[in-house]
């Protein structure tokens, strides 16, 4: 209930001191402070006396301070519902039983054995005649 009291009370604040900042003329907005007639060597120029919408702007100012440090502690303290909503936790996958083995490609036996290649031979010791490939073909011997 306090939450929401003091939230009217900042809203409506926040929107009267947007209008009264709007309705204040500038310092040296007239036509003397255009070509610089109207200011002096201070750091903000002249201090002219505190008017009605001056004053408004200080009280207002104020005010939006305190409900916006009073929202904050009122917030925290009470642990209030957020205005972003919770999230729960993101599912952790469970882990795999046994990982899958690789797809095996079958071997498809060769249409036409001319075309392959001869299997290697193994290296022979000197005087020893090397053993034929074992492709289908014929090796001659000298």
């Amino acid at each position: 209930m306090i939450m929401i009291l003091l939230t009217v009370i900042h809203v409506i604040v926040c929107l009267f001191l947007i209008l009264v900042v709007l309705l204040q003329q500038g310092k040296s907005a007239d036509w003397s402070g255009t070509f610089g007639g109207g200011s002096s060597q201070t750091a903000f120029g002249q201090r002219g006396a505190a008017t009605v919408l001056s004053k408004a702007t200080t009280a207002a100012a104020v005010i939006f301070m305190v409900t916006s440090l009073a929202l904050t502690i009122v917030s925290t303290s009470t642990g209030s519902r957020s205005v972003v909503p919770a999230t729960a936790p993101a599912p952790t996958p469970a882990p795999a039983a046994e990982t899958p083995k690789p797809a095996e490609v079958p071997t498809v036996p060769p249409e036409n054995k001319e075309a392959t290649p001869a299997a290697p031979t193994t290296p022979t010791t000197p005087g020893k005649e090397a053993a034929p490939a074992p492709s289908g073909e014929k090796t001659k011997q000298k």
